[in-house]
């Protein structure tokens, strides 16, 4: 299994025989090497989506017509920019990505998609479990800390958390590692949606002094995390 991040909070995940596109938000991202994008994308089977806002979906449409990966997540976001090829489901669903097992659990955020009459209703925001190759990988999408994490992480288990961190729009640093002490067991975490702007965290040193005993990976863009 291989995640390779693309900045901000988009992902490259290579398990089973997927290969998902997690948020990709490339042509804009300031994290992201515009000529790393022929790589990024090569091989994608899927382009999972936790949210409408415009640095997660921003790529989506454009990557699904390109790549013929079809847009999976919540239905409204699949209506605003997938094509007839989505595949909507809802939190507590799981669906079978070329043997990823992808179930839908919840966030706390908020969703919408721009448009010329103002912000346009883009169904909840959501996070994901992914399971595959002897691991479960938590992907919180855009949250802030919830009690739903308890139960999340005694149900699901997962070893890998991909977390928001980087504050002022998401969880901080010191708010990951309080969620990732308290409801999960994780032998890895990734922080994710920090350094894109000065607004948001520019390192994860609070995180990683924080967990202790934890692989806090923080990889540069593009570079690839074999488990």
């Amino acid at each position: 299994m291989k995640i390779i991040w693309l900045g901000h909070a988009s992902f490259r995940i290579e398990i089973e025989d997927a290969v998902l596109l997690v948020d990709p938000w490339l042509e804009g991202n300031p994290s992201f090497p515009a000529d790393s994008r022929a790589a990024a994308i090569k091989g994608a089977t899927h382009i999972l989506l936790t949210h409408g806002h415009g640095d997660h979906t921003a790529s989506a449409k454009a990557l699904s017509s390109e790549t013929g990966a079809p847009v999976v997540g919540i239905p409204e976001v699949c209506a605003l920019v997938g094509g007839d090829d989505a595949i909507g489901f809802n939190k507590g669903g799981t669906v079978d990505l070329n043997g990823a097992q992808v179930t839908m659990v919840n966030a706390t955020h908020s969703s919408s998609i721009g448009t010329d009459d103002g912000p346009c209703y883009a169904g909840h925001e959501a996070g994901y479990m992914i399971a595959g190759e002897g691991h479960t990988i938590y992907l919180s999408g855009d949250t802030d800390i919830m009690a739903d994490m308890d139960w999340m992480g005694d149900l699901h288990k997962p070893d890998i958390g991909i977390l928001s961190a980087g504050g002022h729009y998401t969880m901080d640093m010191a708010r990951a590692a309080y969620a990732a002490k308290r409801y999960f067991d994780f032998a890895t975490v990734i922080p994710c949606h920090y350094k894109t702007f000065p607004a948001l965290a520019q390192d994860a040193q609070v995180l990683i002094d924080a967990l202790p005993g934890v692989d806090v990976k923080t990889p540069e863009v593009m570079e690839t995390l074999t488990f």
